[in-house]
């Protein structure tokens, strides 16, 4: 917006008499304005600081007759700054001393303004009444200066919290969007809270417009963050108001996600969590789980997390019984339209709630969970690709039905796979799970099928390949292979048999475990076939 149109509303309609508000929105116009010029930054600097204090000392005292006095002359300074600021923007000032002098004489006229108004108020001539700071919240959001103004001018915060009690609609919604813009700054929350804002703001979740609502939600997310303003929502009736929204049927995301937000807040307080779960909140939000709005989808999701973390195996019930499980694999299904965002979180929702009940992860698997992670192990994007690696890696590690699972998936193959890729705990990983699966004689039968991955272990043995913190867990690996006489023919068939002796002769931690695999390769009828091929390889 180019400097005229920005102050036409303001210039073009501002009668002789002058209209409090229309200076007041003036002044306002130009704190923003000044924000943008380039040049003389440090007198622009002080005449802000000056204009923001004449802001705050008439933003709500507009209607008050006694300004009709002062009111002319601020008007006329503050047309006067117009003119030099517009002058400043555009570079068309004739010399820069005679700027210079005029920017100082604005300075001081405006102190004059500044210093005639706090008389005013010390006198009592003037009291706030504070009526604009609700009609123009975007003010608020133009700049955290004016938070500060409207938090820090006499009791503006108590009149905010009496207005969102307000019959009127609009005066309430207003109120709800400048308290959820005051509740942003840390530093300002526990004024609020003082100014007893809790139980307003839950009877506009009650009664008020979707817009209150939404604001409203806003400010108690940001208030909630603080845990021992919970019990103040909760005394009030806010659990009770916000599980309705939750429960609504046709709620839109702008709504039920700050919802969501505060009652995740609240799960942390252990008589509150019991108090949702009585009221059906598990239901409700495996309900909302299947909405086809994403955004409500992943709140829904990271509320069932909170409810459920920590041992509640009650909760876990709810969720199975309800279909939660079906649910969330659904949104895993590859033919799913479904962010990749989304799936992450899936992913780890079932990994945080599932993997330590055994019979839930048996009916994750009948449900067809391990094919869908294999699908994004070979397909993912490399966020979710890795993410699935590591909830198969978690999987892997719950029991040995899951290891069976897995290994029937082909999911010892892709292992190897990543064996020798760049990132050190992707490669770790794959190698302890894989000395995990072939523990399981199923998959141990199946592995020694696969001469190339024996190869490729053997050869990620070798100390040149610098992937000695794996080798425990490769060394794991084939040591299991051993259990088997075909396993051992091939170990030590292989070209590469020699790195495990090289390994055994060496000082690291591994090679104690390297040597006890030679002994059990040169056991019986193997130690002739292993000196003959280590001979020839030596000599």
């Amino acid at each position: 917006m180019g400097y005229d149109e920005q102050l036409k509303p303001c210039r073009n309609n501002l009668p002789e008499s002058s209209n409090p508000r229309r200076v007041v929105n003036l002044i306002s116009s130009l704190i923003s304005l000044s924000l943008s010029i380039r040049v003389f930054a440090g007198k622009w600097q002080l005449i802000r600081n000056k204009l923001e204090e004449l802001y705050s000392g008439l933003v709500g005292a507009d209607d008050d007759p006694s300004l009709s006095g002062v009111l002319p002359a601020i008007l006329s300074t503050a047309e006067e700054c117009s003119d030099l600021a517009r002058r400043c923007t555009d570079l068309t000032y004739s010399g820069k001393l005679l700027m210079q002098s005029d920017l100082e004489v604005v300075f001081a006229k405006l102190h004059c303004h500044v210093k005639k108004l706090s008389e005013m108020y010390t006198k009592g001539v003037l009291t706030h009444s504070y009526a604009l700071v609700v009609s123009k919240p975007e003010v608020a959001s133009e700049d955290d200066k004016y938070v500060k103004v409207i938090v820090e001018v006499g009791d503006v915060v108590h009149v905010l919290v009496d207005f969102l009690g307000s019959s009127e609609l609009e005066i309430q919604q207003e109120s709800a969007k400048v308290v959820s813009l005051i509740a942003r700054f840390d530093s300002y929350k526990g004024v609020l809270v003082g100014a007893g804002v809790v139980a307003p703001l839950v009877k506009v979740l009650e009664c008020s417009s979707e817009t209150g609502k939404v604001a409203a939600a806003l400010c108690l997310q940001s208030l909630t963050e603080n845990s021992d303003n919970a019990w103040s929502v909760s005394a009030h009736g806010g659990v009770t108001a916000l599980l309705k929204i939750c429960g609504g049927v046709d709620c839109r995301a702008e709504l039920v996600c700050p919802a969501c937000g505060v009652l995740r807040n609240l799960v942390g307080v252990e008589e509150i969590k019991r108090f949702m779960v009585d009221e059906g909140a598990v239901s409700s939000f495996i309900r909302l789980m299947r909405s086809r709005d994403e955004a409500i989808q992943v709140s829904s999701i990271e509320f069932l997390q909170s409810i459920a973390s920590g041992d509640e195996s009650l909760v876990k019930q709810i969720v199975v019984r309800e279909g939660g499980v079906r649910v969330l694999l659904r949104l895993l299904d590859p033919k799913w339209p479904c962010s990749s965002k989304t799936r992450e979180v899936v992913m780890r929702v079932i990994e945080n709630l599932f993997f330590s009940w055994s019979s839930c992860v048996t009916i994750l698997m009948s449900y067809g969970f391990v094919d869908q992670l294999m699908y994004y192990i070979r397909n993912g994007d490399v966020s979710v690709q890795e993410l699935a690696l590591k909830v198969a890696f978690r999987l892997c590690g719950t029991c040995e039905d899951a290891k069976k699972a897995l290994g029937d998936a082909g999911f010892m193959a892709d292992l190897v796979k990543f064996l020798n890729v760049k990132s050190f705990e992707v490669r770790e990983m794959a190698a302890e799970a894989l000395s995990g699966m072939v523990m399981v004689a199923k998959n141990r039968k199946r592995f020694v099928q696969d001469d190339e991955s024996i190869a490729l272990l053997l050869q990620l043995l070798d100390p040149e390949e610098g992937n000695s913190g794996n080798n425990k867990f490769l060394i794991s690996v084939l040591m299991s292979l051993t259990h088997c006489n075909s396993g051992r023919k091939k170990i030590v068939s292989s070209g590469y048999a020699k790195n495990i002796e090289r390994l055994a002769s060496e000082s690291q931690v591994s090679s104690a475990e390297a040597k006890r695999l030679v002994r059990k390769l040169s056991t019986n009828t193997f130690r002739t076939l292993l000196s003959g091929i280590w001979h020839h390889h030596h000599s």
